[in-house]
């Protein structure tokens, strides 16, 4: 709330003048009290009160404004990293879709049909996003975090996931042929349906994984295994599995 203290008015001339005590000072003194007189007079000036008040309402204006347009700025945001995406679409490098992916997912936006095949993104935090049916062919994924990341369906062949994080990731109907996996964490994931033949499993935390509907694991790497389940290497390795110090043949 606006609160205004009416001003007294100043003292005259002379009283002023008789309590200097150094002639000097008096120029000074002479400068203080035209401005206090000048200020005096503003104050009784309604139509600058009326510019105070008009000045508070602006500002509320600007704040109601701020918040009301907030949801289309958001849109604005969208729009613009799904540009940096689609731009980038077909090449090798980053391109900023490190950045703009994770923008959207931290926005709980859905990245369904993702084509990122052949990017850059090492270390990308993608934990929880919805993946389904993307591309991320031949994507350079090295320490990516995709917990519990939607992946069905996904097209993840050849891609290099070496110590990420993918514990929880619901990978059915997934396709990881040749898919580096090495150190990286499968811990309670779902491969059921998954088709990971050639892939390179050594040292892969699979502590609890859902395995037993694979739909391939012909030529896969599984040494080193860490975690496996109960039944898991056996299974593998009847059904083409190789376990060498090596990648895959």
């Amino acid at each position: 709330m606006l609160v205004r203290e009416e001003k007294k008015p100043p003292e005259n001339w002379q009283q002023r003048k008789a309590r200097i005590r150094h002639r000097w000072a008096l120029p000074f003194h002479a400068l203080e009290w035209v401005f206090d007189g000048t200020a005096y007079a503003l104050s009784r000036w309604a139509f600058l009160e009326v510019l105070e008040y008009l000045g508070i309402l602006s500002v509320l204006v600007a704040v109601i404004f701020y918040f009301a347009e907030s949801g289309d700025r958001r849109k604005q945001k969208h729009y613009q990293a799904w540009q940096v995406i689609n731009t980038a679409q077909g090449k090798g490098g980053s391109g900023g879709r490190i950045e703009a992916l994770q923008e959207l997912n931290d926005d709980r936006q859905p990245l369904v049909g993702l084509d990122a095949a052949g990017a850059f993104l090492q270390g990308v935090r993608l934990d929880g996003a919805n993946l389904l049916r993307c591309n991320l062919e031949a994507a350079d994924l090295r320490d990516s975090h995709l917990a519990a990341a939607e992946l069905q369906y996904a097209n993840l062949r050849v891609a290099n996931f070496r110590s990420g994080d993918l514990h929880l990731a619901h990978l059915r109907d997934a396709s990881l042929q040749d898919a580096d996996l090495v150190g990286a964490s499968l811990a309670g994931a779902d491969l059921g349906s998954a088709d990971l033949e050639d892939a390179d499993l050594r040292n892969t935390d699979l502590a609890g994984t859902l395995w037993r509907d694979i739909k391939s694991i012909q030529g896969a790497n599984i040494y080193g295994v860490r975690h496996p389940p109960d039944g898991f290497l056996p299974w593998a390795l009847e059904h083409g599995a190789k376990s060498v110090p090596g990648g895959p043949e």
